[in-house]
């Protein structure tokens, strides 16, 4: 069984007999629609956009409430169109794996068209001005990472791609935040039509990092007298252009080996794992877990196709950030830092193997029950403790979700503020005494432990990439043979506010974390100890 065979009326039987789902709708009859009024289109064609937004207008054409699908294009890795869409007609497997075992196969055919953003490639690049300028058009929106809203390298300065942009005057540019503004452009000139730029990336106010940097280009090709200022003007009219905050949850690992085989017994066949030349991986499939949230904040000058009617929430600005405060700094995004810390410290490969550990899971909801929810942020619209409940007793638990500690690691130093900082901020807004937390300060000890690159068996291990890394590891590096630190030692850490979001000697924590350090470094099998005994005392 092959995806592009689910219109033949025998293999369409041995689909459903295996248990598939299938376009319910005429997938000529919506891509007419879509391609000739086109009123959504997304950029950033990976496992998230597949198995979540696309999914959702899937079921709702499925059930006859939206007539329309929505178009797919890729800014970075081109090979992912060539290789994962084309060759199969745009459909794509849904693989959701349940934490009760079962599981749902479903294939999507919601993508009407997909497309490259390389504007050497002439048809594709004719194609996105005539999406641009319809007057359908309500919605452009946006996984690709927060990195691919940046326009600045690792110094903080113009990356080397914008800097050519605008030193060369580059118009069109090469830098994708640059070819979103520019097609807006051509938007703007063929009518000033209203839409809603939407990101939908999993980062912390992704509508505002998707503005500024089209903003930024849009202000300086004013400056260099390559548009009317009348275009800033329409970009910043909110009854024209919107950027929309929203937060995301589901998790979307890379296509997994066990599934692979799962499909095989099932006779499917496109079941490759495709590695694309920058490193992609991904398949004609996705797996993903059941659960998923999508809160928008519901601005779309020209409309939006109905998502409401699929589940997704749309809400304001303030419940938006609240929502995506309650999520990453105390009921998910904290206790998967926590799993991959002591995960790559103990030498786990799976997230739920971890939640069969007694200490670890212990841990992690000792943390989130008893640290986090006294100063949880309460969105109104989902309940705290309905959602801490839902990731500790169905999601991190669940088998069939192949995620790694090592994947979560990645960034550790980027992330600790927002996941922990936070609490500690919000706790010290109160007047009350952090050194009597018990958690948080083992998590930030065992990040340190953890920058030793030794596993707690006294083997090195492989860190996770982050863009702090050689600095930190520097640093800890003195310790990996168990030597003691003393708290001035490790000033240069435990006061970067960069990292925890407070300085630790300030908040008097630094004596508390140095101590554990050192009980977690003097030993094999004393991060575990230290593991167990907190756990016990609870």
């Amino acid at each position: 069984m092959k995806l592009i065979q689910i219109n033949d009326e025998e293999k369409r039987k041995q689909f459903l007999n295996k248990g598939y789902k299938l376009p319910a709708y005429d997938r000529d009859e919506v891509r007419a629609l879509t391609t000739g009024k086109p009123s959504w289109v997304h950029f950033g064609t990976g496992n998230i956009f597949r198995a979540f937004p696309a999914a959702v207008i899937d079921r709702l054409l499925n059930l006859s409430m939206y007539d329309k699908g929505v178009i797919a294009v890729e800014g970075f890795d081109y090979d992912i169109i060539s290789k994962a869409y084309k060759p199969f007609d745009d459909l794509s497997l849904l693989v959701t794996l349940k934490s009760d075992g079962n599981i749902e196969k479903t294939v999507v055919g919601s993508v009407a068209e997909s497309l490259t953003a390389d504007f050497s490639n002439t048809a594709d690049l004719e194609r996105l001005k005539e999406i641009f300028t319809a007057p359908s058009l309500q919605m452009v929106s946006f996984t690709i990472t927060e990195k691919g809203y940046s326009l600045n390298g690792p110094d903080g300065s113009v990356s080397g791609v914008v800097k050519d942009d605008w030193d060369n005057k580059c118009f069109p540019p090469k830098h994708l935040m640059g070819k979103v503004a520019w097609l807006l452009y051509e938007r703007f000139k063929s009518g000033a039509y209203p839409v809603a730029m939407s990101s939908m990336d999993n980062c912390s106010h992704n509508g505002d990092k998707l503005k500024a940097a089209v903003m930024a280009y849009a202000e300086k090709w004013s400056e260099q007298g390559l548009v009317d200022k009348a275009f800033v003007d329409y970009l910043s009219d909110e009854n024209k252009v919107t950027f929309p905050l929203s937060m995301i949850d589901k998790i979307t690992p890379r296509p997994d080996n066990d599934v692979v085989e799962m499909l095989k017994k099932d006779g499917f066949e496109d079941t490759d794992i495709i590695i694309t030349d920058k490193n992609t991986y991904t398949a004609a499939f996705v797996n993903a877990e059941e659960t998923q949230y999508l809160v928008v904040e519901d601005k779309f000058p020209g409309g939006r196709p109905p998502f409401d009617r699929g589940g997704v929430y749309f809400t304001d600005r303030e419940t938006v950030d609240k929502v995506e405060k309650m999520k990453v700094c105390t009921c998910l995004n904290p206790l998967h830092t926590a799993l991959a810390v002591f995960g790559c410290l103990l030498s786990y490969d799976s997230i739920w193997k971890e939640m069969k550990d007694e200490d670890l899971s212990g841990f992690v909801r000792e943390m989130g029950y008893l640290e986090g929810m006294p100063v949880v942020v309460d969105p109104g619209i989902i309940r705290p403790e309905t959602f801490i409940d839902e990731v500790l007793n169905k999601r991190l638990v669940n088998p069939f979700m192949p995620d790694t500690p090592q994947r979560i690691a990645c960034d550790t130093s980027q992330k600790l503020p927002i996941r922990f900082g936070e609490t500690l901020k919000a706790y010290i807004g109160k007047g009350e005494d952090v050194s009597k937390l018990r958690c948080i300060p083992v998590v930030l000890a065992g990040y340190l432990r953890y920058l030793t690159g030794m596993n707690d068996e006294g083997k090195p291990f492989e860190l996770s990439p982050d863009p702090l890394l050689d600095e930190l590891t520097g640093i800890m590096a003195a310790y990996r043979d168990g030597k003691e630190a003393t708290a001035q030692d490790l000033k240069s850490i435990l006061a970067r506010k960069d990292i925890f979001a407070v300085d630790l000697y300030e908040a008097g924590l630094a004596e508390r974390i140095t101590e554990l350090f050192n009980r977690m470094n003097s030993a094999p099998g004393m991060v575990r100890t230290v593991l167990h005994e907190t756990v016990k005392e609870a």
